[in-house]
């Protein structure tokens, strides 16, 4: 999923337990086999997740001050880090971003899935083309320039970084395999633990087992609840926050689901493009 500070929109496609409290995040180290470590050698670079006891926004159409109460705030890779507690980094790790899809793809033609017309774009996001992960020295490519974005939302001071369009193989009319985008979804984890960063899950609620045992550490979620997903997050991730949406789940059923036991630790309300306040299309809602 692609965003602008002008044209944000999100897509609703879609082992270790804490042994300490660090800050306002759950330290994962060394201390015990993280996830970072599945083998259990003991080498993971630590790690904190987010405190569920902590408010959350997602900000990925545009930067600004958190809302009262706030400590998690996710933002575009291309942001400062908001300073609230903890700053999640966006990263396209399997499509390009709009704006940058054509740049992208003429530096690296090799590593956008071709069609006879040129690069194949997302349908549904027609300023994105699709990653070809469909070979090793493909993934080893793109996990080298997608890593050094990873470094930099480690050097810019965030604390972890959301992988998003892991999908992707469900809209390339047959040129992706699944298989393939999990194994360049595991250097991704290998790249942000070694660089201290905690690794999100996005969306695709049917590899959330294998993305766990691949080393992800937490689940970044769009419309859970609406698509009645957020059990599948919940029964292999310690920390599960959802995004809801105006246009989907809407206000009273926001409400409804505040009111739910069965609910994500922490869940919002949103407007589907992400505005920023000041809009008149902004919204924003959390439980609390």
């Amino acid at each position: 999923m692609g965003f602008s500070s002008m044209d944000a929109m999100t897509r609703r496609f879609r082992l270790v337990r804490a042994v300490a409290v660090l800050g306002l995040g759950l330290c994962v180290t060394a201390c015990a086999p993280s996830s970072g470590d599945p083998a259990g050698t003991g080498k993971a670079s630590a790690v904190r997740l987010p405190d569920v006891v902590g408010g959350f926004d997602y900000q990925l159409g545009g930067a600004y001050p958190p809302p009262p109460g706030v400590t998690i705030v996710e933002r575009d890779r291309t942001a400062e880090p908001a300073g609230a507690g903890y700053d999640i980094c966006y990263v396209n790790g399997f499509q390009t971003q709009p704006g940058e899809s054509r740049a992208f793809a003429a530096a690296h033609p090799e590593l956008v899935v071709q069609t006879g017309s040129g690069p194949l774009v997302d349908e549904g996001w027609p300023d994105e083309y699709l990653f070809d992960t469909s070979t090793a020295d493909k993934r080893a490519a793109l996990a080298e320039l997608v890593g050094e974005w990873i470094d930099g939302c480690a050097a810019d001071g965030f604390a972890a970084v959301e992988i998003d369009n892991l999908d992707s193989y469900t809209r390339s009319q047959g040129a992706l395999a699944a298989d393939d985008n999990l194994a360049l979804a595991a250097t991704y984890a290998e790249r942000a633990h070694a660089a201290g960063l905690a690794i999100a899950q996005k969306n695709t609620a049917d590899q959330v087992s294998a993305l766990r045992a691949l080393g992800y550490d937490f689940a970044v979620t769009e419309s859970c609840v609406e698509y009645e997903e957020c059990a599948a997050y919940a029964a292999e991730h310690p920390v599960v926050l959802d995004i809801e949406y105006t246009d989907e789940l809407g206000e009273d059923g926001f409400a409804d689901a505040c009111v739910d036991p069965g609910r994500p630790g922490v869940m919002i309300l949103r407007d589907h493009s992400l505005r920023t306040p000041g809009n008149a299309e902004y919204v924003y809602r959390s439980c609390d």
